[in-house]
């Protein structure tokens, strides 16, 4: 932790010293590379069959969708927020290099928001007026004082943030607004910098750990890791960094890509604006790293429930415009539009997503689903279990078994799919009351296998480093404003204070 002036861990810092550097590496050595095919090329080929299997063909959804999980949206950007915390890589060269310990993380593997504070004031001082946080221009549609990000004069204008990734969409360029602005709004409220500092991360941390992960990991793998109902670091089996926290290739690479089958094709962010991901011909999209049109200012409670909000209004009711929307199920489906990355998002082929994911785990030499299953003793999934589409029950989305898409996939599933697979058989109840089916249908999430490695590696990092709300160093009389219950809704309701009620 750093004061006012001093340098604080961030990107720019770990290229000049080593002792900032993160490393990527594996959590699971020596296991076989699972293969798909007699040769690397038909490999590749097979692997994009199945990819091309889970991409759906949906649209943007404005109302009520059997897809809908009982995660609110917010949930799926946040988990990419986290992401851009823990890592920055060369992802150019990942599918020319498949030795992960040779590839340097140029962001420290700890939760400590350089990708918001950047390496601070003393070095970093176009980030900040003072001791807050510069913001951006004013944004609209949203019913409170909301701001763009800082941008600097280029054109198109770059957001001026400690991580540049965290201005790719709209949705995420405002998360990372928010965390400006709880900043600043601690600083008003009489903290000094370095306080403001510290209240913020432990903040964050505190919802990763409380709020975040009981939302996305089965309730069961969580308990396996728990002591008396409090997490252990004795119970950690497999994250066993020998010297400094790294980052596991079957995180990045795999199990923390659950995400992308939550992504919906689009979100109304207010009550005038509903947005796909992705719309070459008009530009009216969510995509990010320009400077925000005006009027794309996001009624969070649409989001996250920081307030009462209806969950299925009939069309053209006003309930239906100011629904709460639900992050998509974590399945073996992702939507359409990420079929079809537009060159600015993705400017070598294969223009998939899920196609992308699938052959860069090969590249990296990951083992199959099934092979780390035994590895971990935890119990296989039944071929009849790993089934591509969605989720859904319904008749009317197809499910197709993975042996009919290739044989080779037969006790032999890709990490990635076999991940989202395991999620649909590990399904808990909802954490959001009156959320789709009103608790009568369960919502995926992550399993023994990627529930394990997701909550391993977070639990793992919060252990290592001393000052966390887990570390050795930590304050054992601390909780968050408001109490335990501090989940993300009372961050964002703190950081956005003037949310609009219903019907005003």
């Amino acid at each position: 932790m750093s004061g006012h002036g001093a340098p604080l861990r961030g990107m720019l810092s770990a290229a000049r010293n080593p002792e900032f550097e993160g490393r990527f590496g594996r959590m699971f050595k020596d296991l076989p590379v699972a293969t798909y095919g007699k040769t690397d090329v038909e490999t590749t080929e097979n692997l994009k069959a199945l990819g091309a299997a889970m991409e759906s063909d949906d649209g943007p959804s404005d109302g009520a969708d059997a897809e809908e999980s009982a995660i609110p949206s917010l949930y799926t950007y946040f988990g990419q927020f986290i992401d851009h915390d823990l890592t920055l890589g060369p992802e150019g060269s990942f599918q020319k290099i498949r030795d992960p310990w040779a590839l340097v993380d140029f962001r420290t593997p700890a939760f400590d928001l350089d990708c918001v504070y950047g390496r601070g004031p003393g070095d970093q001082p176009f980030l900040y007026d003072g001791h807050k946080f510069l913001l951006g221009g004013e944004l609209h549609g949203g019913g409170g004082p909301a701001f763009d990000l800082p941008r600097n004069s280029a054109k198109p204008a770059r957001a001026l943030i400690g991580d540049p990734r965290n201005d790719e969409n709209v949705i995420v360029s405002q998360v990372q607004g928010l965390f400006l602005r709880f900043h600043n709004h601690l600083i008003d409220n009489g903290m000094s910098f370095h306080e403001a500092h510290v209240e913020t991360q432990r903040h964050y941390q505190w919802v990763m750990l409380y709020d975040f992960l009981p939302r996305i990991v089965n309730s069961g793998v969580l308990d396996e890791l728990k002591t008396n109902a409090e997490y252990d670091a004795d119970k950690i089996r497999f994250y066993k960094p020998k010297y400094y926290p790294f980052m596991p290739i079957e995180l990045s690479t795999a199990a923390y890509r659950f995400g992308h089958s939550m992504v919906r094709p689009g979100y109304r962010i207010n009550d005038d604006h509903l947005l796909p991901l992705f719309d070459v011909v008009t530009g009216k999209d969510l995509r990010g790293k320009q400077p925000m049109d005006p009027a794309f200012g996001i009624d969070w409670a649409r989001f996250v429930e920081t307030e009462e909000r209806a969950f299925d209004g009939a069309i053209g009711t006003p309930d239906r415009l100011r629904r709460l929307q639900f992050a998509y199920k974590i399945d073996t489906s992702l939507v359409n539009p990420l079929a079809h990355l537009p060159e600015n998002v993705a400017d070598n082929p294969p223009p998939s997503l899920a196609k992308r994911n699938l052959v860069r785990s090969f590249d990296f030499g990951l083992p199959s689903g099934q092979v780390l299953a035994d590895f971990m003793e935890v119990k296989k999934l039944d071929e009849g279990q790993i089934v591509i589409g969605k989720a859904t029950g319904s008749s009317d989305d197809k499910q197709t078994p993975i042996a009919d898409i290739s044989k080779v996939f037969v006790g032999n599933c890709p990490l990635w799919t076999y991940i989202l697979a395991e999620a649909v058989a590990y399904q808990d109840a909802p954490v959001v009351k009156g959320a789709p089916g009103d608790g009568r249908i369960t919502t995926p999430r992550l399993g023994p296998v990627g529930g394990r490695i997701v909550a391993e590696v977070f639990l793992g990092l919060m252990f290592a480093d001393t000052k966390s709300i887990l570390g050795r160093d930590r304050d054992p009389d601390w909780v968050p404003m408001g109490g335990a219950d501090f989940k993300l809704k009372d961050f964002v309701t703190f950081a956005a204070p003037a949310i609009r009620t219903v019907g005003a």
